[in-house]
């Protein structure tokens, strides 16, 4: 085949050559030089560098007309450019998801419409415009959750004690959201209610509308803390088979029925509450404790289902439950201290060199902290897994790992003194 990869994600999350075979197929790499460096140096491929001074699909566009050349699929792993490889597939006539299917799994009140009307919860909800024509419009009362419509990583997510305040903040321009206060672009946000409870995620793999393996984790802090700069993690849980309904539900509604899934919920009581759904991989180290604990590695497979093959019958058979090992992965952030310069960590001593870290990825002392939201190694302060006998443990040990690490910091200049000591806490 002749294969065309939008490459955003680093090589490394995805590792495509354990899902491709380079030798069997033509690949071309399509990506901006910084995403292009990131491809290992002896992979056999085609690397053609766009300017990334627009989206994918335009740039994508002006390349294919200036160099005309055909595709058998046309595959993006990233969230971010997902739709443009729809449009690029629509354009071009190549066989995948096209747009209307791929927007149902991206837009957050067309996936929520879908799902209420599978007869799963869903939080009380309206979009932007809607609620712009008097808080009275919301059906519900209490803390309300202004969202972007595609967004992720809680960027541009913020919490009002009301609809009515959410209002107010919203026509007197004084939400705290750029593309509100400034642009004014109240049709790409949603308003939510705020449902209070334990948040978990599930992601695995499904082809052709059947769920072929299934993992859950609770979260350990939230996104949107984290984006205020509190660490988060999640640890792995047990699954029942009255989860397993729910989430195949969920998928059917949003027609995810090939590839990776990452779909979010809210506890509340012994109620499943459906939050939102990615038709990828999920963020952070969770495909590599998927792979701990179970021996699939999450986009391998689904490359191989985007290709046409069929893995039902090949994926490797589930662990025994009664002696496996269970797996959380940790971050905790830096780009609230953007413009300092790490310079350690106070109390990582005990957590560091434990049995249960199987990895720790610490922010090199001397180095920048990063200047935008970021789940991945390498590029904020501190990313690892954990691994213990249990859900309960792992999940202990992590929160006190977060109680315990202090952050040291300083501001560049003539003389490097510490500036920050930012508590990191569960």
């Amino acid at each position: 085949m002749n294969i065309l990869i939008l490459h955003r994600i680093p090589y490394p999350k995805i590792e495509y050559h354990r899902g491709i075979d380079h030798e069997r197929h033509d690949v071309t790499y399509f990506g901006t030089g910084a995403a292009l460096a990131t491809l290992p140096a002896d992979l056999r491929c085609t690397r053609v560098e766009r300017p990334g001074e627009d989206t994918a699909f335009d740039e994508a566009c002006a390349w294919l007309a200036a160099e005309p050349r055909t595709f058998d699929r046309i595959i993006s792993m990233s969230e971010y450019e997902l739709l443009d490889a729809a449009r690029l597939r629509e354009r071009h006539g190549v066989e995948g998801a096209g747009v209307e299917q791929v927007t149902l799994a991206r837009d957050k009140v067309l996936m929520k419409r879908a799902v209420r009307r599978a007869g799963l919860r869903v939080p009380r909800f309206l979009p932007l415009t809607d609620l712009l024509d008097g808080p009275e419009r919301a059906d519900w009362s209490g803390p309300t959750v202004l969202k972007p419509h595609s967004g992720a990583s809680s960027v541009d997510v913020v919490v009002f004690d009301g609809p009515a305040e959410t209002y107010e903040a919203i026509t007197a321009r004084r939400s705290g959201v750029t593309e509100l206060d400034e642009a004014c672009r109240v049709g790409d946000f949603e308003a939510e209610e705020f449902v209070t409870g334990p948040i978990r995620h599930f992601d695995g793999l499904v082809e052709r509308g059947r769920v072929l393996t299934l993992g859950a984790s609770e979260y350990l802090g939230t996104c949107l803390d984290y984006a205020r700069g509190e660490p988060m993690g999640s640890y792995q849980i047990e699954l029942t088979d009255e989860t397993r309904d729910w989430v195949a539900r969920a998928l059917d509604a949003v027609r995810i029925h090939d590839g990776c899934f990452h779909l979010e919920a809210i506890v509340d009581g012994e109620e499943l509450v459906f939050l939102e759904v990615g038709h990828r991989v999920g963020g952070a180290d969770v495909a590599a404790t998927f792979e701990l604990a179970t021996g699939i590695h999450l986009p391998s497979w689904e490359l191989r289902i985007l290709l046409g093959e069929q893995v039902g019958d090949l994926l490797p058979a589930p662990p025994d439950s009664r002696d496996r090992s269970w797996y959380g992965w940790f971050v905790l952030p830096g780009h609230h201290l953007s413009g300092h310069v790490f310079e350690g960590f106070d109390g990582a001593e005990a957590f560091r060199t434990a049995p249960e870290a199987v990895t720790w990825h610490e922010l090199a002392v001397g180095a920048q902290m990063p200047d935008h939201i970021t789940y991945g190694a390498h590029e904020t302060a501190l990313a690892g897994i954990a691994r213990t006998a249990s859900p309960d443990a792992t999940r202990e040990w992590m929160a006190r790992l977060f109680a315990s690490l202090r952050v040291r910091t300083s501001l560049p200049g003539p003389t490097t003194e510490p500036a920050v000591a930012a508590a990191a806490r569960a």
